[in-house]
């Protein structure tokens, strides 16, 4: 699949900084241990500056910038000595192989200790925005939008659901506190479809979202007795799509497909007039793009 150019709204695209401090933070010291790089600190002067660039390997989209800017300014931050990082694209941009990413000058002993940090973050996001990006150009004019799961690398899920948008894909729900979804088993105990919706309603109120998941027609028809705001169609195949879409016509329920979803079958998916399609490949599938931090000495 060919990637096409162009940037995803990069002035919307938001990571806390506090969020991005706290796990660069753990990551650095992770990496440093309790002796710091002896590697550096062994073979490079305390004295000695250089300037580096972050290239791609390949093409792709970029993502993570913000979180190695801060892996870059926060080893600085903690001999009071400052690396300059100076982005080269945004978030969001799609790259060839050999592109100039950022370019990172100062203190050699902490650029080189602070590389692995901030490679990693940015190899792990790319990859994922990378990916998302395949699919929303395989779904292109369908109307279809491709959102992401709670299936992220455990402590990564607010990195990696940024990674998504940043590949134009959408978020679906952050947590189990934001939104409601009933599953499989959640029906199983509780014994029925309508009910577990009428229960859901009445526990968490107006402002947030319910959604129930289900698999089969029938299951479809009680749902809409009991008015869910979304329709989480597992594991149906396009024909079957089709009918349930069908179904939900004026209804005003938003339709949403799941299950298995990989690039050889989206498209198949959203031509059947699914609002949209969620999909884990995005973040636990996605191949870690090849950065590289290539350094010169002054």
């Amino acid at each position: 699949m060919t990637i096409q150019s162009g940037t995803f709204a990069a002035d919307n695209l938001y990571l806390p900084r506090p969020l991005v401090d706290a796990a660069v933070q753990a990551a650095l010291v992770e990496d440093l241990g309790r002796a710091g790089d002896i590697t550096t600190l062994a073979t490079i002067p305390d004295a000695a500056n250089a300037q580096a660039v972050i290239a791609a390997r390949h093409k792709g989209i970029i993502s993570g910038l913000p979180v190695a800017e801060r892996a870059f300014k926060l080893i600085g931050d903690r001999r009071g000595e400052e690396l300059h990082f100076e982005p080269v694209v945004e978030d969001g941009v799609s790259v060839q192989q050999g592109d100039v990413i950022a370019r990172i000058a100062g203190p050699a002993r902490l650029l080189l200790s602070a590389e692995r940090v901030a490679l990693n973050y940015m190899g792990r996001m790319s990859g994922v925005a990378t990916a998302t990006r395949t699919f929303v150009d395989l779904i292109e004019g369908t109307g279809a939008k491709v959102t992401c799961t709670r299936k992220t690398t455990p402590g990564l899920r607010a990195f990696e659901k940024y990674a998504v948008r940043c590949g134009g894909g959408s978020n679906h729900r952050f947590g189990l506190d934001d939104a409601v979804l009933i599953k499989d088993n959640h029906i199983a105990v509780t014994g029925s479809v309508a009910g577990a919706i009428r229960q859901a309603r009445d526990f968490v109120g107006h402002l947030v979202k319910v959604e129930v998941e289900v698999d089969t027609l029938e299951q479809l028809a009680e749902a809409l007795t009991a008015s869910p705001d979304v329709v989480l169609l597992d594991n149906m195949g396009p024909d079957k799509l089709r009918e349930a879409v069908a179904m939900l016509e004026g209804s005003g329920v938003i339709a949403e497909a799941s299950g298995g979803i990989t690039p050889d079958s989206v498209r198949s998916i959203a031509e059947t007039g699914i609002d949209y399609i969620s999909t884990g490949f995005v973040t636990h599938s996605s191949p870690v793009f090849d950065l590289g931090l290539d350094i010169n000495v002054s």
